[in-house]
């Protein structure tokens, strides 16, 4: 994984210094009829977590897990006969993860085939902005692929500003249309399927869909503050479990969880964003979340940039959560026979979290390491903990390139 997030690096610092080469030195008044890039970001990041809650092994157990993934997102843009500002977005990310919980799957196994796995995610993104209107229209495709999962997405989106530029309303409808291979706990499976060797095509599919409306009114107030409302509608249906979930019932027998195969979620939430000065925002967040399976929701976001310098600058950060058990989560062997319904995964229970953290971001006038395509570099750390004792380590890097 190492290896790769260089190369790909590599490769990108190639593709791009042909492509900065084609930007006129004064473009404050040009409007390119061609094809033209814009900017470019690379990010990796690194996270660890470890616990004893697994959902693997029924609510107990190791959640030892790590990831390591990176990111390449180059954008382009230009302008039409109608002078619309057209703009193409593709993204192209790899995650690589060992998971120690994952291996219980099949607990037999010195390293099965789940104790690690690498997702492939690439998505392609165009906009239309007519600056004159305050208009912008767009529409987008995604994928991710791993061993077991598949998803395709698609969105549409809209945006429209109010007369005085001072406030946008903007829309964003999104499906996702998954397929969900059934690999179950071995002790679960046929006698003939009892090992790590099955032809991966062998395995049953499942479907899940999601599809989601995302709502924001955004309003400059004065030159200090900036605020924005935000209401989505998330509806999803088909397989939403893991069919390697155990759920142990107080009986000693042992099953793969079950759950609804439909769910409605209603998130809303509130930006603010005020500054101090010339040298500190804050910017805060707040989030209420609901949906029929009993599960409501808290989220409070603070970050705070503080300039320390014109080319560098601190953002502490701190994000408190709290939520409550959705109806159908019981811990390990407490649910009972009757149940229609049952999970023992932690991530579906009553806890509160927090993460806090900070952010060290550079921009210097001649470009990072004395090169002047490279325009930022930021390096963010956070540490997250759970009331139930999951506890995890973020740290993550990113590089600008214009």
């Amino acid at each position: 994984m190492k290896k790769f997030c260089l190369s790909i690096v590599g490769v990108f610092l190639i593709l791009f210094s042909g492509f900065a080469q084609n930007t006129p030195k004064d473009s404050s008044q040009y409007k390119p009829k061609k094809l033209t890039f814009e900017e470019a970001n690379f990010v990796s990041s690194y996270y660890n977590q470890t616990g004893n809650n697994s959902a693997v092994t029924g609510g107990i157990g190791t959640e030892k897990l790590s990831d390591l993934s990176g990111s390449v997102d180059v954008k382009f843009f230009k302008y039409d006969r109608k002078l619309r500002k057209n703009n193409f977005d593709f993204e192209i990310g790899i995650d690589h993860y060992t998971s120690a919980s994952s291996d219980k799957i099949n607990p037999a196994s010195i390293s099965s085939a789940s104790h690690s796995d690498t997702r492939i995610y690439p998505s392609l993104n165009w906009t239309r902005e007519n600056e004159t209107k305050g208009t912008t229209i767009g529409a987008g495709i995604s994928a991710s692929s791993e061993f077991d999962y598949k998803s395709l997405g698609l969105n549409l989106n809209f945006a429209k500003k109010t007369a005085d530029k001072n406030g946008e309303f903007s829309a964003r409808l999104q499906g996702y249309l998954d397929n969900l291979k059934i690999i179950l706990p071995v002790e679960l499976r046929p006698p003939a399927d009892q090992n790590d060797d099955i032809d991966e095509n062998s395995y049953p599919t499942e479907k899940r869909n999601s599809f989601s409306g995302s709502f924001s009114y955004s309003q400059i107030i004065n030159q200090r503050l900036q605020i924005m409302f935000i209401a989505d509608l998330i509806y999803q249906q088909g397989y939403l479990g893991l069919p390697f979930h155990r759920v142990y019932f107080d009986n000693n027998v042992v099953k793969v969880e079950n759950l609804p195969d439909t769910r409605l979620k209603i998130p809303l939430g509130f930006r603010a964003n005020y500054f101090i000065g010339d040298k500190v925002i804050i910017r805060s967040f707040y989030r209420y979340y609901k949906d029929d399976w009993g599960l409501s929701a808290h989220t409070i976001d603070l970050e705070t940039p503080i300039k320390i310098t014109p080319f560098f600058s601190i953002t502490p950060f701190y994000r408190y959560y709290n939520q409550t058990a959705v109806d159908y989560f019981q811990p390990y062997h407490t649910h009972k026979a009757a149940d229609q319904y049952y999970t023992s995964n932690y991530d579906l229970s009553k806890f509160s979290s927090n993460f806090f953290g900070a952010g060290f971001r550079v921009a210097p006038p001649n470009g990072v390491f004395g090169s002047k395509h490279v325009n930022m570099l930021e390096l963010r750390y956070g540490r997250y903990s759970r009331s139930n004792g999951l506890q995890s380590n973020a740290i993550s890097l990113h590089l600008k390139f214009k």
